[in-house]
């Protein structure tokens, strides 16, 4: 793998053989544009008729399990851009739905719910995970992976937070 990046200018290696990202931003929006959030996850469809969003996050938040959101609702936690329609919550069990589902009082539908359990193709999505205002969210590396080719408005979104990323890269190079 470090080779085939290597190959493509993706990194370098120094003459103790350490890696190192060349354009973190470059690769990044690689990353994000090889990567189909409504493809590689699996989903579980909710109605709630909660209309009030802080409401539904209470109760998200009072969760005793491990999940977290993405999607738009966890770019909108970290920096409000784009309102949510829907809530993308990563699970680690999906044996908890029903759990998950009672706790936060929605009503599973068969499609066009708009709460969605993800079911994530890979356990290395909560890598990162932090509480933002009391609610477990994914690192903002991938929110802006998951946001990239996700539908109604998605790509405002992870323009927005990759400029939040590019920034926090900036300083993390300052300090």
């Amino acid at each position: 793998m470090t080779a085939t990046l290597q190959a493509q200018g993706y990194v370098v290696r120094d003459e103790s053989y350490r890696v190192s990202v060349v354009d973190p931003a470059r690769l990044l929006r690689r990353w994000a544009a090889a990567h189909d959030f409504s493809t590689a996850n699996k989903f579980d469809e909710f109605q709630t008729f909660e209309q009030d969003l802080d409401r539904l996050l209470s109760r998200i938040k009072s969760l005793t399990v491990s999940y977290a959101l993405t999607g738009l609702a966890g770019a909108w936690l970290v920096a409000p851009y784009v309102r949510p329609v829907t809530l993308d919550i990563y699970i680690l069990d999906r044996d908890q739905t029903s759990e998950i589902a009672r706790a936060v009082e929605l009503r599973p539908v068969e499609k066009g719910g708009n709460v969605r359990l993800v079911s994530p193709y890979d356990s290395g999505v909560f890598y990162g995970l932090r509480a933002v205002d009391g609610v477990n969210v994914v690192s903002n590396v991938q929110l802006y992976v998951d946001l990239v080719n996700y539908p109604a408005r998605g790509e405002e979104a992870s323009t927005a937070l990759l400029r939040l990323i590019e920034d926090e890269w900036s300083k993390a190079l300052v300090s």
